[in-house]
Formats: C-alpha cells, structure tokens, sequence
C-alpha cells in the first residue's frame, strides 16, 4: 500500500481537513469508526463564534477578531492558551463565511450576543436551526463532492489502535476494520477523533469527576489521545474541568441521560425557588447574572449536584422553570419520576431526597428570615416570596460536562508536541483532541469548540496542499 496523507476522525475538524486539501488537489485517506461521517455534529448543539464575518457586515455589526480574543481570554479569565485562541479567531471568519457562502442556514436574530453561556460583547455567536446538524449539512455536501472526485478515501467503521513510529515520525496507523487489523503506510497523519466523554474510566481519570451525564457521541472514547499518550504526546488542560450548572437526568448513577432542562438563566426567568448542595445548604445567589460564576459555584460542590427546593405557592404562582412544560404540567412527575420530590413537610422532602433534615430545614428559615429582616446572604435580589405553604417539592439537578478538557499538546502549526515539547515530524490534531481546556480555559466560551474544530480542519487543509504542492 502506498503511503498517504491520512486524516483520522470524519467530524467537523477531519471533514474540513479532508475536503480543503482535496480541494487543492491532494488525495487523502480518512477513517473513522463510526458508520456514518459527522462525528459529534449528529448530535450537537453546534454553537458558532467569529468576528468580521460576512452576515455581521451585512446586519452593520462592527467587530473583529481582537475584540473576540479579548473577550475568550476575559470569559476564561486568561486560563484559555493564548496562542491557539489567538490562531482560532484570527481566522474564524474565513470558516464562517465558508458555511455562509456554501448555503449554510442560520437562525433568523443571529448573530447574537451569547445564549446558555457568558455572553460576548458583540454579536458573533450563531447557530442553524438543526443544531450540529445544520453544520453537517453543508460539510457532507463538500466532502461528498471530493469523494465522488476520489481524492478522498472514506474507511468507515475502522478504529484506530496505534501510531508506528520512527523516531518522530509517524510511517504508519494501525486500525481495527470488520476484517480485522490493517496497517497503514502514512505520509503525515492528522487526528480528529473527538474527546473521551463516552469513555467513563479515562473521563475520571484526565477530568478528576466522573462522567455524570450519558449523552456524548459514543464514539467519543478517547481512541486518537489514547494512541498519541502512548507515542509520548504531551497532554494539556487537567487543570481546567469544569461543568454546566446542571441539567434534570432520568434517573440516578452515572451514565443517564439528560431529560429536562431547568431555567436557570435570571435573564430569561426570575427564580422563585432556592438551590442547595447536597448538604441542604445554599451556596450561590440563584439570580447571579453571571451564569460562569454559578457553573464554578456547583463546581465546588459536592458530586456537582443542586437541589431546586420550593413550595405550591412557587409552584402555583411562577413562571415555568421547566424548559417546555408547564409548572402545572409538573404535578405529574412529582413522586413519580425519580429526579422529582414532594412531601408535606420540608423533614418529609429532605427524608425522601436523602438531605439532612436539619439541615435543609435550617436554610429554608434562614431563607426565609432574611426575607423580611434584611439582605440575603449570598446577595440575592429576587425574593418574591417566602417558602411556607406545604407541600414542598425539590428537583434534583446534575452538573456535567458535555465537552472533554484535556487534550493533546500542539503549536501553532498544530503539531503534536511530546512530553519534551518536541514537535512530531508529521503528527497534527485538530477538533476536541485538543480539548476544551486549551480553547476555552476554566469556562465556557459559546461557539470555540465547533468553530475552532472546523478552522483548523481548514488550516491543516491548506497547509498540506502547500506542502505538497511544494513537493512537487
């Protein structure tokens, strides 16, 4: 078999790759093991971020990248690598402006601000109504199109197993395929496999949490850092796990999945209701603005875990604080779905919820006192009424992390670095290889993790049909 140029993972990053260095005439050779291309983009909620693009200019939205940086490197606090941001929004544009140009479909009000995550100060996040999936579209008709071409070679169904080495350089992938285990000869590698959030074992081992929620691409196992750490690759971002403030799973343990969504947000929904730890104790100011600085209040809670505790005059008189249902609409879950709790009586609830009953009994007195005799102590504003009139009810709420935080060691020019910080010959990453830690710090930036994927994917294109064309 010939040496080639391989790309593997078929996501948003080893789509992009593929397709732009086909585009310039280089044959390319992409695995993957699923059965389908896409990667996390089938299931995804597809957030999209950049600055001085097409659509911005056509709606007279001033912004540019500088601003963007800027404000990646304040939401996260400056724990965001500076470098790969940087290269990232620097060139963000081009990757949008590519969607927009090849018939991308947005959502009618955007660009915005920022939606489920801090926002930014200009108007630069975007989704498609598809979600992930409004993205695919027009990546698989692209990748497609140079498939028809031949220049790209499509392997579904083949998994990755190891990188052959000599010396820094990689001359060969080993993948495992329905008929069994192939080698092959490569020219330069790039690894776009995804994260590792739907391998539980090595999600508590890099992330120090276990994976709480069951809802991540399931071939997202952490195969191409598994393959890349045992080559000698360097690993970034440990430091920087953090998870949403919480979604309503279907049932306890690890591995359930989300099923409801609680409105947390203060801006789309003044609480009524109070959270508390597993403790029975507070521990944030329910409409902080700040939805950052209430994901790393949960963060320093035990098992990531929340408690929405109120009374049926908040269930009675209050806006809905599930998405999609009403408060009323709620009654039904009640006792019945095991993430939904009543009782007569707070030492009722807190006996069925597993609370300790002083406890929570103390803080919804604490709650309430302050109420009438002065300020809340976690500076709270919004309290409308105190919680008095029985039943009581609590909904339990997980944390959890959609996104996998460390990721493989690259530069700029997106080569794998080893544990020397040594850069491989031929050995690239692009996609969540890299890991949320790296793009997005000790936070959630809207848009670069999708974003940043798909521009490298396009840079890396580039960059080997310049290396060929150089070759030539």
């Amino acid at each position: 078999m010939t040496p080639t140029s391989i790309i593997v993972g078929a996501g948003a990053a080893g789509m992009m790759a593929a397709l732009t260095a086909a585009g310039r005439g280089v044959p390319v050779l992409v695995l993957d093991a699923a059965g389908t291309v896409g990667g996390s983009l089938n299931i995804s909620s597809g957030q999209l971020s950049a600055a001085g693009t097409v659509l911005q200019r056509r709606r007279g939205i001033t912004d540019s990248p500088d601003a963007h940086y800027a404000d990646v490197m304040r939401i996260s606090r400056n724990t965001a690598d500076p470098a790969l941001v940087r290269l990232a929004v620097d060139n963000a544009a081009r990757t949008l402006d590519w969607l927009t140009e090849n018939g991308m479909e947005f959502l009618p009000e955007h660009p915005v601000e920022g939606f489920a995550h801090e926002p930014y100060t200009a108007a630069r996040y975007y989704w498609g109504p598809d979600f992930g999936r409004s993205i695919l579209r027009v990546l698989r008709q692209a990748f497609d199109a140079q498939v028809a071409t031949g220049r790209i070679t499509l392997s579904l169904n083949t998994t990755l197993t190891g990188l052959v080495l000599s010396g820094r350089r990689v001359t060969a992938v080993t993948a495992r395929t329905p008929g069994g285990v192939r080698t092959y000869p490569a020219t330069s590698v790039l690894l776009a496999t995804g994260g590792y959030n739907a391998n539980p074992e090595l999600f508590r081992e890099l992330s120090g949490h276990p994976a709480y929620g069951g809802n991540s691409y399931p071939h997202n196992t952490g195969g191409g850092l598994e393959a890349a750490r045992r080559a000698g690759a360097a690993l970034r971002g440990h430091e920087n796990y953090l998870s949403s403030f919480g979604v309503v799973m279907d049932r306890p343990g690890l591995g359930a999945k989300m099923e409801f969504r609680h409105v947390h947000h203060p801006q789309d929904r003044a609480p009524w209701e109070i959270y508390v730890n597993t403790e029975g104790r507070r521990f944030v100011a329910e409409d902080e603005p700040s939805v950052d600085a209430r994901e790393h209040a949960l963060l320093e809670q035990p098992e990531l875990r929340r408690y929405v505790v109120f009374d049926l005059r908040v269930l009675r008189e209050s806006t809905p604080m599930i998405t999609g249902r009403t408060n009323d609409g709620l009654r039904d879950l009640f006792d019945v779905h095991p993430m939904f709790t009543s009782a007569r009586t707070l030492e009722g609830l807190a006996a069925r919820t597993g609370l300790p009953v002083g406890a929570l009994a103390a803080t919804v007195t604490e709650y309430n006192t302050a109420l009438g005799s002065g300020p809340d102590p976690f500076g709270r504003r919004h309290r409308p009424v105190p919680l008095v009139e029985g039943p009581f009810y609590a909904i339990r709420v997980q944390g959890a992390s959609v996104t996998s935080t460390v990721g493989l060691a690259v530069g700029t020019d997106l080569r794998v670095r080893d544990t020397t910080g040594e850069p491989f010959a031929n050995l690239s990453a692009a996609g969540e290889l890299l890991g949320s830690g790296q793009l997005m710090g000790k936070s959630f930036c809207g848009g670069m993790m999708a974003t940043p994927a798909m521009t490298f994917g396009l840079l890396y294109g580039r960059a080997l049909a310049a290396e060929a064309g150089g070759r030539r």
